[in-house]
């Protein structure tokens, strides 16, 4: 009698598990939260730190995705090269861009100073840079040539206050864009929204876009971070910027750039992040990048850049003194 209850009972069990089964394996799409208007409500305070390089580095050619273990090899390696507390300044570090101290190198910050994040995306990604697929930035040969004549300091770089980036003149920041990237610190944004209106906020050089979003067309006035527009598909904001003053914080970019940016909440805690960049002066083709913004609770404070550039007088002094040096040896 009691075997018989026992094979009744287990038929009930698994006839239930059968019939459970396809609902608790089916996936349920997350429905982000809505604001007051009905829009899909993505603000918050989020970082998009990661050392997930923008290019696929060229010892990673033909990989798009890393094992776990490959991962955290690469983030050891990684922690450890940008590491600026065991610089060495009698050898300086090529790959970070310090010569030694004998030739003029100078560590600007030590590690302390740096929020450059530790580990990979969670997609294990070799680039930020999804399209092309070799994840690396489609330079036209004409670019190539002026980015290797920057790195070089040769030429105009430092004839006026105008031939330095917009970086060095605490314009816009070298990660807060448009579009953002990550970068060595103050990778942290704040989004708010408002009937009518998105407001993106960075810590980097505290710049602000307050982008509309109620249909109007775009202006027609250049500026510094461009003429932003955005409209809602579905739950995403996509928000497409064009009219910039002069390049971006994008590598060789110029005026004529073309950003599409797509913001969606795919969790309480993160935000996919999407851009594809346009410029035919730049670039062979357009290209595509994604990261994450995950939440953080820690407020955004305001960055003291060199307001003012107070700096700049020394960079051109600077430059000045190498050409009477180097006038003098001739």
């Amino acid at each position: 009698m009691q075997i018989r209850c026992l094979v009744a009972t287990l038929g009930v069990l698994a006839l239930t598990m059968l019939v459970l089964a396809p609902a608790a394996g089916q996936s349920r799409k997350w429905t982000p939260p809505r604001t007051p208007d009905g829009k899909p409500d993505i603000q918050g305070t989020f970082t998009f730190r990661t050392i997930t390089p923008l290019q696929r580095p060229e010892a990673l050619a033909g990989k798009d995705v890393l094992t776990a273990e490959e991962a955290a090899a690469f983030e050891a390696s990684e922690n450890k090269r940008q590491n600026r507390d065991l610089f060495d300044p009698e050898k300086g570090a090529p790959s970070l861009g310090y010569a030694p101290r004998s030739q003029g190198g100078v560590l600007s910050y030590n590690e302390f100073w740096y929020e450059r994040g530790s580990q990979v995306t969670e997609d294990r990604r070799t680039s930020l840079i999804v399209d092309p697929p070799d994840g690396r930035i489609p330079f036209t040969a004409a670019t190539r040539a002026r980015n290797a004549q920057l790195a070089a300091r040769v030429g105009t770089f430092a004839d006026s206050y105008e031939d330095r980036s917009l970086a060095d003149r605490c314009i816009l920041g070298f990660n807060s864009g448009p579009p953002m990237i990550s970068g060595a610190y103050n990778n942290n944004v704040q989004i708010v929204q408002a009937p009518g209106y998105v407001v993106i906020v960075n810590e980097m050089v505290h710049n602000a876009r307050m982008i509309p979003t109620d249909g109007r067309p775009h202006g027609t006035i250049p500026r510094w971070t461009g003429d932003s527009r955005g409209r809602w598909e579905g739950d995403t904001l996509v928000v497409e910027t064009v009219n910039f003053k002069r390049e971006t914080s994008l590598s060789g970019s110029s005026a004529a750039t073309h950003l599409v940016e797509r913001f969606t909440r795919v969790d309480p805690k993160t935000i996919r992040y999407e851009f594809t960049v346009t410029d035919p002066t730049s670039y062979t083709r357009p290209w595509t990048a994604v990261m994450p913004l995950r939440a953080i609770d820690e407020l955004l404070f305001e960055y003291a850049c060199h307001e003012g550039n107070y700096a700049l007088r020394g960079i051109l002094a600077g430059a000045r003194a190498q050409e009477k040096a180097e006038a003098a040896k001739q």
